[in-house]
């Protein structure tokens, strides 16, 4: 339910901060959807398109890694 006037008032959390949480939990399932597909183009010996899932599963690790960075120092109040 986006109204896009919730500023942490009814959640307890800052748009920013859920923002954050919501980034890295979407890169982190990401993540793992893409194992399972990487594992289905290994078992049709489809090389081109598990290379393709793996280099996308890095950027989401990175993604994930990166927004948890952010949302840590915003946290801590860095």
């Amino acid at each position: 339910m986006a109204t896009g006037t919730e500023t942490g008032d009814v959640t307890g959390t800052r748009d920013k901060d859920y923002n954050l949480i919501w980034y890295v939990e979407a890169c982190l399932n990401n993540a793992l959807r893409l194992e399972t597909y990487i594992q289905d183009a290994e078992r049709d010996k489809d090389t081109e398109v598990a290379d393709l899932f793996r280099k996308a599963q890095a950027d989401s690790r990175k993604g994930a890694e990166m927004g948890k960075d952010l949302l840590r120092a915003r946290l801590s109040g860095g």
